[in-house]
């Protein structure tokens, strides 16, 4: 979950694992740690027409959810690090 300040810059001042609930590093507005970051819009056929979900998970919390999948997820080796 992110939470953004007030004004023109509307700079990230804090963002937890909705899993867990631990406050992720930032540094000026900056994660300084990876975090995966869902946002989704639920249309036609779905329990939740209409709706739009967004949640945040730490590291720890992506492999604890991802290690569940029935099938596993694929990777592959990026060259370039943002």
């Amino acid at each position: 979950m992110r939470k953004y300040g007030e004004g023109q810059d509307r700079k990230l001042i804090q963002v937890v694992c909705n899993k867990c609930g631990r406050e992720l590093k930032l540094e000026n507005g900056y994660l300084k740690e990876y975090c995966f970051s869902a946002d989704t819009a639920f249309g036609y056929f779905s329990h939740k027409d209409g709706r739009r979900h967004h949640f945040d998970l730490c590291e720890d919390c992506y492999d604890d959810v991802t290690a569940q999948f029935a099938l596993a997820v694929e990777e592959q080796e990026e060259t370039e690090l943002l």
